[in-house]
């Protein structure tokens, strides 16, 4: 019996995901599953009815803890103070701060082992990330619209994006690399971009 207590779909879904992040969704059979969390196939198909409906679980549980985090992010800016730009920059920072502590608890993003497993994408798993990352984006860009001079020609989704980007690459990094402090390292060269950005005027009419 498992010495932490936790409940056993909570346990299952744990050691699925370290699963799927470490050695994709194709190569994690329900049995590695069930060896992982010291669970049995009574117990894993009571939860899941299959391992499509595992997949489903752990995207959907994966997401919703991403938008708490995002939710974090957006009450860090506004805790900032009245400053747009001090806000945008302080969205980051909350971020930067956190950086380490992330790639102590995984070594790699769901939403990567998901997005490149046809299986996946071919059926709905991967809509709520879709969803998960438009609500990055819109938040982002809603604190940048309110910092970015007047006649900024910066697109502000795109820039958002990069949110994103820098996440799922520097999860990249620090696997090909072995060195976890890609993650701050990188957000910390998007928060100094976003400061440019923020600092700069309009662009000049070319003649």
């Amino acid at each position: 019996m498992p010495k932490n207590g936790a409940p056993t779909r909570t346990r299952i879904l744990d050691a699925a995901e370290a699963l799927v992040i470490d050695h994709g969704y194709a190569a994690t059979s329900v049995d590695d599953v069930i060896a992982a969390s010291a669970s049995s196939k009574g117990a894993f198909f009571h939860h899941f009815a299959s391992k499509q409906a595992l997949a489903d679980a752990l995207v959907e549980r994966y997401v919703a803890a991403d938008l708490e985090m995002l939710d974090s992010g957006l009450a860090a800016a506004r805790a900032a103070g009245p400053d747009p730009a001090v806000r945008a920059v302080a969205f980051l920072d909350h971020f930067v701060g956190l950086a380490d502590g992330l790639m102590g608890e995984q070594s790699g993003c769901l939403y990567a082992a998901v997005l490149t497993e046809r299986q996946l994408l071919t059926s709905q798993t991967s809509a709520p990330i879709a969803t998960a990352i438009r609500a990055w984006r819109d938040g982002f860009a809603a604190l940048l619209r309110e910092a970015l001079p007047a006649g900024s020609p910066i697109d502000v989704d795109d820039l958002a994006d990069h949110v994103f980007v820098t996440f799922e690459g520097a999860f990249l990094l620090a696997r090909s690399t072995e060195d976890p402090s890609h993650l701050r390292r990188q957000l910390g060269v998007l928060r100094a971009l976003v400061e440019t950005a923020l600092a700069a005027g309009p662009q000049e009419e070319r003649r």
